[in-house]
């Protein structure tokens, strides 16, 4: 990731199933990951951690205003961005879930959308997400959006919604590339 993006805490999002490619993309990049406290969560963040990330635990279903606020708290003392999976602990798959949102709005910081597009990967169909695995060799080509500034005024009950259905658009449309 460019150093002056960097620089800005950036509050990174992707897809749940697209999450394993982008690992070992991103390791040692000094950020956090928001992980959920579930059991398969306590597997994802130690993987993270022995690829240097820091983990913040939490979820839209488990502890999400407290995940909120830590992460925020990581990014000021740290000055780290955040990693979130905009869909995830549960889904429904790819559709954006507005924490990410929320937090970036109030850290000051631009999401940036990623995307991980597999050539040829292993599909666990019966998971929520249709967890993709990339196979042995397979291209992965990763693509980032445009950071984007979204701020919510707090005066239109349905402002998160709106940013939340343009934020799901611009994934899906990195996906078509």
């Amino acid at each position: 990731m460019d150093p002056g993006l960097r620089a800005q805490r950036p509050v990174v999002i992707l897809w749940h199933d697209e999450i394993f490619p982008l690992i070992p993309f991103h390791e040692g990049e000094s950020m956090a990951c928001v992980v959920s406290q579930s059991r398969d969560g306590e597997l994802l963040a130690e993987v993270l951690r022995r690829f240097g990330f820091l983990t913040v635990r939490g979820s839209s279903s488990r502890g999400g205003m407290r995940a909120l606020v830590a992460a925020k708290r990581v990014m000021d003392e740290k000055g780290v961005g955040i990693i979130f999976t905009v869909d995830g602990p549960r889904g429904p798959r790819h559709k954006v879930k507005p924490g990410a949102i929320f937090l970036a709005s109030h850290a000051g910081s631009p999401i940036v959308p990623v995307r991980a597009v597999m050539g040829r990967a292993k599909i666990f169909h019966r998971a929520w997400d249709k967890f993709q695995l990339p196979w042995p060799f397979s291209t992965c080509t990763i693509i980032y959006g445009t950071p984007m500034h979204l701020s919510l005024s707090g005066d239109d009950p349905g402002e998160l919604d709106r940013l939340c259905l343009h934020v799901e658009q611009v994934m899906d449309s990195l996906g078509r590339m």
